[in-house]
């Protein structure tokens, strides 16, 4: 049945990745060449005379003012009592900021704002705004991690004109929105959750968040690509996202930050999921390497730095022979991509026929490997799992490999060898070139040179 609009409205096609909007639909964005993205919109049509009306009664009230005059707040960031949480954002919630928290559901997003809740209610009232629970659930779950507080607001509500007022009533110090997606302006004729109101609910927050100096937390859910759903605009309105990331199976989670105007992007945050909420995890490194088999093929110890944090991983790598006509090749914590690069070094430099093996390569913990630190012991692991000899338990390999087969070296050496020598390795294979860099040196602890991934067999033949 054809659906009549009435004179005031029209229909429009928005692409729900970028934004572009068209009367037509495409089947290809023509702005972010994003395929089947477009979705179909009805909006009101404002009468010209009326906007034109409107805009000459308007007074000017913007004024602006010299930064010299500008004056800081007296607690400018608040801190959340979960200091990984902090890292993540800069040094606390910045006043006057929107901060975008997405993850797939039953991650702990709810979780993590409502505990964070305890703490912030230090500096004032938070207003906690849920449109998928109710206050009783609410409730229950505030009694099971011990979050009481009278500063502490809930309210049920999804309509933003209901609640725009209230945050103009209680004119609160945070602003929780759980979440963005069942939020809706009741001047728009979409339903909650599009790309028209989820970018009009996200712009009326973030400019009530600026105007009144308060700091508002958003719930964004994630599609099954992994990314934010609705339109990627939001990201751009917003000052931080930050992503929810962890394997529901495993107690650990991760937060890391892909925007921040306040902080730096490259920190991590790790907490592990206990039955009183969030905990924090001070000491990664030590929590990843705990369940480490000993004796065992395949098993390589590895340090990446995340931001100014270093962790040490464990990497971990099966190979076995295939009887299928295409080997299977699965990749879990790394770039798969890096991980067929580095077996083709392999393969053309050492002589190992990884081409008839099935090769599975994982991290361990659930942790996920960016950097390309990691290839050196990668290929160890690799070389490892194939000859079937265990590499010794206090060894530890960081570097680059290039196609030649040659070991690059990376950056924050010391650092890295800091970390080792904390958690007892005695052998340390790093780069050949970074030796030079080394400003001090390390008792009781074997700095081993690596030029090539020749170099890497005398590790395990030794």
């Amino acid at each position: 049945m054809e659906v009549k609009l009435k004179n005031n409205e029209k229909t429009v096609f928005i692409c729900s990745s970028c934004g572009y909007n068209s009367v037509k639909w495409y089947g290809k964005c023509p702005e972010c060449s994003e395929w089947n993205s477009f979705e179909e919109t009805v909006i009101k049509k404002e009468p010209l005379s009326k906007s034109k009306t409107s805009k000459t009664m308007t007074a000017h009230t913007s004024v602006a003012s010299t930064i010299s005059s500008i004056q800081f707040p007296e607690h400018i960031r608040l801190k959340t009592g979960l200091s990984e949480f902090d890292r993540v954002l800069g040094g606390g919630i910045v006043k006057g900021s929107a901060v975008l928290l997405s993850g797939e559901p039953g991650i702990g997003k709810s979780t993590l704002l409502l505990q964070i809740c305890d703490s912030v209610c230090k500096y004032g009232k938070v207003l906690y705004v849920s449109g998928e629970e109710s206050a009783a659930q609410i409730k229950l779950r505030a009694t099971r991690l011990g979050v009481n507080s009278d500063n502490l607001l809930v309210l049920c509500e999804t309509n933003l004109s209901e609640i725009m007022p209230e945050i103009d009533v209680i004119n609160p110090t945070v602003v929780i929105i759980d979440s963005i997606q069942t939020m809706y302006d009741e001047d728009l004729t979409s339903y909650p959750g599009s790309v028209t109101q989820v970018k009009q609910c996200a712009m009326r927050l973030l400019n009530k968040a600026k105007a009144n100096d308060m700091a508002i937390m958003i719930v964004g859910h994630v599609n099954k690509d992994g990314a934010i759903a609705g339109p990627k605009v939001v990201e751009h309105i917003v000052d931080a996202v930050l992503y929810f990331e962890g394997e529901k199976q495993h107690a650990y989670r991760i937060i890391r930050a892909a925007k921040n105007r306040f902080g730096s992007t490259n920190e991590i945050g790790v907490f592990e999921m206990v039955e009183t909420g969030l905990s924090e995890v001070e000491n990664p490194s030590a929590m990843l390497l705990s369940q480490r088999p000993r004796g065992v093929s395949g098993s390589c110890a590895v340090c990446v730095v995340d931001g100014t944090r270093p962790i040490i991983a464990e990497i971990q790598a099966l190979v076995s022979p295939s009887y299928l006509p295409n080997p299977k090749r699965m990749s879990s914590g790394l770039d798969y991509n890096r991980s067929s690069l580095i077996l083709a070094v392999l393969e053309k430099r050492l002589g190992y026929r990884f081409s008839t093996q099935d090769i599975y390569i994982n991290v361990a913990g659930g942790l996920r490997i960016d950097e390309p630190s990691s290839d050196m012991a990668t290929a160890l692991a690799l070389i490892s799992s194939y000859k079937d000899i265990a590499i010794p338990d206090d060894v530890i390999v960081f570097g680059e490999i290039g196609l030649a087969g040659e070991c690059r070296s990376v950056s924050h050496v010391e650092m890295r060898i800091n970390e080792a020598v904390r958690l007892g390795f005695k052998t340390i294979a790093v780069p050949h070139r970074t030796l030079k860099n080394l400003k001090k040196s390390f008792e009781g602890v074997k700095i081993y040179p690596v030029r090539s991934v020749f170099d890497l067999l005398k590790l395990i033949d030794a």
